[in-house]
């Protein structure tokens, strides 16, 4: 027996990615072994839920909100929530703490079948880690992807998601890959090409889409061409040969740009004249730009005395700046009685406290042994997804191959069989990635996470990350755990969030005292 009541009602949820780290995965496997470990675990099977070729991202997965859905209910179908691994719920730790809090408070318990992780302080912080590290390495193998990904852009080839209006997207050989390039759309290239025209004998962009609509000309999206999607269109560099990607890139890269990466539909100068005249007519007034605030510490502040937002605010044209009270800012200074606090000392006072508190040495210590044996097994686990990658692929040419027989000793046509050849070379193509990154992982699996000397340098690296860094970066990594601040006459109380045990109290939401006597305020 398992230890819970018998025949407990309990649902299933498996969930396959289209990511290729989770080709190994299948449905049907995840279901088969979670309905074999219910039998012989006195579980009842209320509901199954599945979401195929899905992303790890809530928005993404309808069953699973459906799930969720139904645990909310007064009389919810079931009691606990079978998954194959914890990551097959959610890979997010942000996601993972609030969907099992919310769980939890109805007497729902999330279970993986392969990570015995019980209910017990040891079993939590056992549960936190394994999150914790499903996490690092999927953002690790996303990074390796980016990094793939930039490489082959920097090379010319066209690596973002949609093919841009004017061109159409062609595989050319590189090596033993095929990479996607653009080549000019005859048809929309010409209108590419009318519309810069247009722009530079001085047609504004609104008659640009009337006239286009007047004449039936099909807009990228199927609809009416708009004055916004003719702007997109004169002030896309792309037009003139240019690959620009990575604009946008979440770690502040430089973008990748190259020019004469493909061929040109309108030439760099007529590009460059038609910008300038929009930006002659822009109006002068524009609305402003959101700017990142200075703030450290920016909406993590809250009064205790009115549950109000403490926010930033410069005095005497910047020479100081404060948290103040919203209400007293809306209201006046007797609308609450939290004083301003001087930002620069305040933020100076909660980033020691978290480098003394939270960013300890002794804190990750205590953790090494538990994330060595994570570690291991995840190991473990990327040694298997190997093998059977490496099965798939062997049915993979295996099936080719006798496509290619029947074709020789046969009178089955080329054409006759060219789908089932181009799905099986995709597939094909799409495992032999899948093991590439598979063989990357293993290969570097243990080059953070060690031994404890490693780990202890890494806590110091945080602590210094912490001081020296650049506020965006410094307040980004302080919400990854840090919940709130509330403030109150002459002190604040930090509370955070982190799997770590601090003098074997469980690991989850803490709190810390701040006294504010005199400086911050």
């Amino acid at each position: 027996m398992s230890g819970h009541q018998a025949t407990t009602p309990a649902a299933l949820y498996a969930r396959v990615s289209s990511d290729r780290q989770d080709v190994d995965l299948s449905i049907a496997a995840q279901l088969r072994a979670l309905r074999d470990y219910a039998r012989k675990n006195d579980y009842v099977v209320t509901r199954e839920y599945v979401d195929e070729a899905e992303s790890g991202r809530i928005a993404d997965r309808p069953e699973f909100g459906k799930m969720i859905d139904e645990a909310k209910t007064p009389n919810a179908p079931f009691r606990e929530i079978l998954v194959w691994k914890f990551s097959r719920f959610t890979r997010k730790r942000e996601h993972a703490v609030a969907f099992k809090s919310m769980l939890r408070r109805r007497g729902i318990r999330v279970v993986s079948i392969t990570e015995h992780a019980d209910d017990s302080p040891t079993g939590k912080l056992l549960e936190a880690i394994i999150e914790s590290v499903d996490e690092f390495y999927s953002e690790n193998l996303a990074q390796e992807v980016t990094r793939g990904m930039r490489e082959a852009a920097s090379r010319g080839f066209w690596v973002a998601s949609r093919t841009p209006y004017g061109y159409n997207r062609v595989m050319v050989q590189d090596g033993p890959k095929k990479r996607p390039t653009l080549e000019p759309n005859e048809d929309a290239a010409r209108v590419v090409k009318r519309m810069f025209e247009m722009a530079e004998a001085g047609t504004g962009m609104l008659p640009i889409a009337k006239t286009l609509n007047d004449e039936g000309v099909a807009s990228p999206t199927g609809r009416l061409w708009s004055k916004r999607g003719v702007n997109f269109i004169l002030s896309n560099e792309v037009y003139t040969g240019t690959l620009v990607w990575g604009a946008r890139a979440k770690d502040k890269a430089e973008p990748v740009r190259i020019e004469e990466a493909h061929p040109a539909i309108v030439s760099m100068t007529r590009f460059r004249r038609v910008n300038g005249l929009m930006r002659s007519r822009a109006p002068r007034v524009a609305h402003p730009r959101r700017v990142a605030s200075s703030y450290l510490l920016s909406g993590l502040v809250k009064c205790k005395a009115c549950n109000g937002a403490l926010s930033g605010q410069d005095a005497k044209s910047g020479q100081f700046s404060y948290y103040v009270c919203q209400s007293i800012m809306k209201r006046g200074k007797d609308a609450c009685e939290t004083p301003r606090l001087n930002a620069r000392r305040f933020e100076g006072m909660v980033v020691d406290r978290i480098r003394s508190n939270v960013l300890t040495e002794g804190n990750v210590r205590a953790l090494v042994k538990v994330v060595d044996e994570q570690i291991d097994r995840v190991a473990s686990e990327q040694r298997k997804r190997l093998e059977t990658i490496e099965k798939e692929l062997e049915d993979a040419k295996r099936a080719l191959g006798r496509i290619w027989h029947a074709i020789e000793t046969s009178d089955i046509q080329l054409s006759d069989a060219s789908d089932r050849i181009r799905e099986h070379r995709e597939r094909r193509e799409r495992l032999e990635d899948a093991a590439t990154d598979a063989k990357a992982i293993l290969s570097q699996r243990r080059v953070v996470l060690d031994d404890a000397e490693t780990i202890a340098v890494y806590a110091h690296d945080m602590s210094e990350f912490l001081n020296e860094s650049q506020t965006t970066e410094r307040r980004a990594f302080i919400e990854t755990f840090v919940k709130e601040i509330v403030v109150m006459p002459g002190s604040a109380l930090l509370r955070y969030t982190i799997p770590m045990p601090v003098d074997g109290l469980m690991p989850g939401r803490r709190a810390e005292a701040i006294a504010l006597d005199g400086p911050a305020m």
